[in-house]
């Protein structure tokens, strides 16, 4: 039996120092064809700050790319939640601003830079804690069954 293995040996070995030579080649960026990829692929980019930095509220920020997926222009935010406090929103901007970093260019197809070239995105990010619902007020709306 150990006599067998042997000429599996001689093939494997070679082929496993071949593949461990070759370098491993990066993949090329998922490439994005809709509007919504767009929004997602934003979104997994963004970090929020910790909430020891920062209190959660909403932001929206408005941006445009060009063809190639870089922005275009400067990033605007257009919107952030009335309660939150300066220190919250510097936090936050700097968290948006650096979510847009990270992710320019983005990888669009062909067709969907020619068709969002120049245009504004309008993309929010959300990131506030709803209290939990009381279990009180739940009661009354779970039926009873006998």
């Amino acid at each position: 039996m150990a006599a067998r293995s042997k000429p599996l040996a001689w093939f494997a070995a070679p082929l496993i120092c071949l593949a461990l030579a070759v370098p491993a080649r990066a993949e090329p960026p998922e490439q994005l064809n809709t509007i919504r990829d767009v929004v997602l692929a934003i979104h997994r980019c963004w970090r929020p700050p910790p909430a020891d930095k920062a209190g959660p509220i909403d932001i929206t920020v408005i941006v445009s790319f060009n063809r190639e997926g870089a922005i275009l222009g400067h990033p605007r935010i257009s919107y952030e939640s009335q309660e939150a406090t300066d220190n919250d929103r510097i936090a936050y901007r700097v968290a948006v601003m650096e979510a847009l970093q990270r992710c320019t260019p983005m990888p669009f197809t062909e067709s969907l830079g020619g068709a969002v070239a120049g245009r504004p995105f309008a993309i929010p990010f959300r990131n506030k804690k709803y209290p939990p619902r009381s279990q009180e007020k739940r009661a009354w709306l779970l039926p009873k069954i006998l």
